[in-house]
This record gives structure tokens, C-alpha cells and sequence, in this order.
């Protein structure tokens, strides 16, 4: 299996992790995405892992010269897209950085070229494969809580200095599709609900320079089933803080009470007296099963279907968020 690597401004590390299980997968080429992407240190890690991968300054290029069997895509966000249409066209499958768009009707070219050309691809939705966000859909899919009624998700990220591209809605997107998308997609997939509308707000306030990024944002999802979903975002953990990032779940049903925070999970339900820790599950090894998929031997933990949709999803709450009004899907 073929993996050619484009950019280094994403989560390329979930391909890393994947490759490193698969005695079958090699980075045969490297190249940036965009002109002035530094990627050296996925050069060294490439090279640690003992790949002699021949680097490239053209992506483009490289597709037609190594002809890969995946191309995996994260350079600066505003190329992702564009690249992996091109990426398709020469038959070649992807797995790219979300969202998989920064606007719905670079998403519809999206669509269209994966369903003309049938290749696979997958976004790098990766906090699915963490052990807290995997057991708590297993404990809801093994009927925990009873039906879901409400949901509360946060994504909270130190924000430290960024590129420049984050400063600019064309080139970053937006903290809903960037950061926020996470906590759709827990809400989605752990739901196995479809949205009705959303209504959503963002802010750039004390974003300390850096242009057009929001800093905070929150969003109002009424979901399938009248089921209510809350997302609150925002880039002030504090830069003292243990940990980057900060991601909790409140999922409350009919039978009890779900949560998962510090990467720990928690259960209250009606045959509990009092809220327990649960013991964390091992899921899958993210990248690993797409690869699989490509085989034809698996099923991919983020289909393409999730990657088009929770996408979607971010993009339609950045335009609720921008007009200040609700959106229907």
C-alpha cells in the first residue's frame, strides 16, 4: 500500500499511527501543499519510522510520478479540498484534514467528484478512536442511558500563536468548522441522529491579533427525534493549563446520564445509586481501518458520508453564526 503525504498543517499523525501497524504500508513521497509550508518535521518523523520517501516541492507532481494508492491531505485548509479533488481524478483514495471544505459549494464539487471517480476517503475525525469518546458510544449503543434528549459538547484550545492563514476567514474557515466540528460530530455520531436546524453565534474578541479567528462561538442544534444539542467553543484555555485542549460530553436519556470529561467517562442510570468512573474500552487504531476499507477487508470508522455531512453541518452553523439567524437543514 502506497501513502503519499501532503502538508504537515494538520493531524498527519493519525496516518502515523496507523502506518506504524501495518507492516504493509509505506510513505513512498512527502511534499507541502502550499508555497512557504515548513515540513520538516514531518520529514524527520517520516524518516525515524524508516521510510526513504522522496520529497517533493509539487503534490500534483508527485501523484503522477509515484501513483499512490492514498494520498493523506492536511495542508493549509483552504487547499485541502482542492487537492483532494485532484487527488481523485487520477483514481488515487484520501484521507484529509476536516473539514473537508471551507465552503458548501467546494463541499458539492467535493461530492461529486468522490462519486463519479468511487474512490474512498475519510477525514480526520479522529477523536473518535480516543478510549473515552469509543466507550461512551459503546455504553449508549448498549442502551446505558436509555433514548437520547439532550446533548452538550465543548471543544476548549489553548491559542497560543498560529500561521497566518488562521487569521483569515478564506484561507482558515472559521473556529466553528475548524475547532467546533469535533463536538458535531460527537453529537452526531453519538446520537445517530440527523440535524433539523441550528442557530449559532461567534465572536473575534480578544483574539490577541490574529485577524479574522473567532475566539468563542456556541451553536443550537434540534436534531432528529426533538433531540436538543448545545456546543460551546472557544481559544482562551489559559496557557498555564495541563492539557491543550479541554473536550467534555453531557448526554442525558431516558434510563440515565453520560459524561465524559478529562478523558475520563461517567454513569449515572437507574440501576446505579450513585455516579461511577467506567472502565475505557480499546478502539480501533485510527488510520488502520481505512486502510482496511481501501483492502476491501473493513469498514472505516469516519465513512465518507460522515466526513460530507458533520462538514456540512459546521459550514451551515458558521452561516447561522454569521447572519444570526437559524439555519434548516
Amino acid at each position: 500500500m502506497k501513502i503519499c503525504i501532503v502538508g504537515s498543517s494538520g493531524h498527519y499523525v493519525y496516518a502515523l499511527r496507523g502506518i506504524k501497524e501495518d507492516p504493509h504500508a509505506q510513505i513512498v513521497g512527502i511534499s507541502p501543499g502550499c508555497e512557504g509550508e515548513n515540513i520538516e518535521r514531518l520529514y524527520s518523523q517520516v524518516n525515524e519510522m524508516g521510510f526513504a520517501s522522496v520529497v517533493y516541492s509539487n503534490p500534483i507532481r508527485m501523484f503522477e510520478d509515484l501513483k499512490p494508492d492514498i494520498a493523506v491531505i492536511n495542508t493549509f485548509f483552504y487547499k485541502n479540498s482542492e487537492l483532494a479533488i485532484e487527488a481523485m481524478k487520477r483514481g488515487i483514495h484520501v484521507y484529509m484534514e476536516k473539514p473537508v471544505a471551507l465552503s458548501i459549494e467546494k463541499l458539492e464539487e467535493l461530492k461529486s467528484v468522490w462519486r463519479q471517480t468511487k474512490v474512498k476517503l475519510s477525514s480526520m475525525l479522529g477523536l473518535r478512536y480516543t478510549p473515552h469518546f469509543w466507550t461512551a458510544y459503546k455504553l449508549i449503543n448498549e442502551n446505558k442511558i436509555g433514548r437520547i434528549r439532550l446533548i452538550h459538547a465543548q471543544k476548549s484550545y489553548k491559542l497560543g500563536t498560529r500561521p497566518d492563514f488562521y487569521k483569515h476567514r478564506k484561507t482558515y474557515g472559521g473556529t466553528i468548522p475548524w475547532v467546533g466540528i469535533h463536538a458535531i460530530d460527537w453529537i452526531y455520531w453519538l446520537s445517530g441522529k440527523k440535524f433539523k436546524s441550528v442557530f449559532a453565534r461567534h465572536s473575534r474578541l480578544y483574539n490577541n491579533d490574529h485577524g479574522e479567528l473567532e475566539t468563542t462561538a456556541f451553536c443550537s442544534f434540534v436534531m432528529e427525534d426533538e433531540i436538543l444539542a448545545t456546543v460551546n467553543i472557544d481559544y482562551l484555555r489559559p496557557a498555564t493549563a495541563p492539557t491543550h485542549d479541554d473536550d467534555r460530553v453531557r448526554i442525558v436519556g431516558t434510563r440515565g446520564i453520560l459524561e465524559v470529561l478529562n478523558g475520563k467517562v461517567y454513569l449515572l442510570n437507574d440501576t446505579t445509586k450513585e455516579v461511577s468512573e467506567v472502565s475505557l474500552e480499546k478502539p480501533p487504531i485510527v488510520f488502520l481501518d481505512f486502510l482496511n476499507e481501501v483492502r476491501g477487508t473493513d469498514k472505516c470508522l469516519v465513512s465518507s458520508e460522515d466526513s460530507f455531512y458533520v462538514t456540512l453541518a459546521s459550514l451551515l452553523a458558521r452561516e447561522s453564526a454569521d447572519d444570526g439567524k437559524v439555519i434548516e437543514f
